[in-house]
């Protein structure tokens, strides 16, 4: 698929200078964005889009956008708040004859569920201020959901694998590791942005698990580890004490009353919000 402009020329017609409040790190080399996309197809054991329902979220000047249309998508809807951005998606539609579906919304406030096709490949270089609140909406919504690229901050890329008793182990490492399985594609240099961040960011490939926790259950979940971890140095004893039947649920769950919140591994975290439900 042949593209009018490249980005670097796309983000000068426009005058695109990323915005801080948004979150913006612009992704400009098309080598590396075309590298991200096949990455995860490999890992999916894909050749293309061409049978998947695509959703782009922060297309900006459109990096991830050309690389996921020359994988030949079956639709592609694209959320972008910037407005200077879905300008370039209207241009970008009418270079390729291709149509794509642009919503200018809050990607937070919108709802998966108003779609009309599923399941969703959901890709995105995630605004790094948002980053956290939309992974942990979708990992609610997973139903709708086939798989998901995602690009965060290093550290926060991190916190989402990390194994129980590390200091990265926290509640998004809980809740990612018992809805899906997880794979890093790459970690970029802040070189590789426009501006340049201060941090280095990581892709990871999400798909859920086959045997996964229902949404009650995970929301359940989600505030046990709520409160285990704000209390991340107390024993759960005290941290947990607000949980009917503690004793009975932790000794059922292979819980001990002295164990910290990082101590306890995803799997003893779902069977307390089993017991507790």
């Amino acid at each position: 698929m042949d593209f009018q402009k490249s980005l670097r020329q796309t983000v000068d017609d426009y005058a695109l200078m990323a915005k801080k409040a948004l979150g913006q790190n612009f992704l400009l080399d098309q080598n590396v964005t075309d590298k991200i996309i096949s990455l995860s197809l490999l890992k999916q054991k894909l050749d293309n889009f061409e049978t998947k329902n695509v959703l782009e979220i922060g297309p900006g000047p459109g990096g991830l956008t050309r690389a996921i249309l020359k994988n030949k998508p079956k639709n592609l809807t694209v959320i972008e708040m910037d407005e200077r951005s879905i300008k370039i998606m209207e241009d970008l539609r009418q270079q390729i004859s291709f149509d794509i579906r642009i919503l200018n919304t809050d990607a937070l406030k919108f709802d998966i569920n108003t779609l009309e096709n599923y399941p969703l490949q959901i890709v995105s270089n995630l605004p790094y201020n948002i980053s956290v609140p939309l992974l942990t909406g979708w990992l609610k919504n997973i139903n709708h959901i086939e798989a998901m690229t995602l690009m965060f901050q290093k550290e926060v890329a991190e916190r989402i694998m990390a194994n129980p008793k590390t200091k990265e182990y926290g509640r998004l490492s809980v809740l990612s590791q018992l809805v899906c399985s997880l794979e890093k594609l790459l970690t970029l240099s802040p070189q590789c942005f426009v501006p340049p961040p201060k941090i280095f960011s990581t892709v990871l490939l999400f798909r859920p698990l086959k045997d996964r926790p229902s949404t009650a259950i995970l929301e359940r979940v989600e505030k046990i580890t709520q409160l285990a971890f704000s209390g991340r140095r107390k024993m759960i004893r005290q941290s947990l004490k607000s949980l009917p039947d503690l004793e009975n649920i932790a000794l059922k769950a292979g819980v001990n009353l002295t164990a910290r919140a990082e101590e306890i591994s995803p799997a003893q975290y779902l069977k307390m919000a089993e017991l507790s439900f």
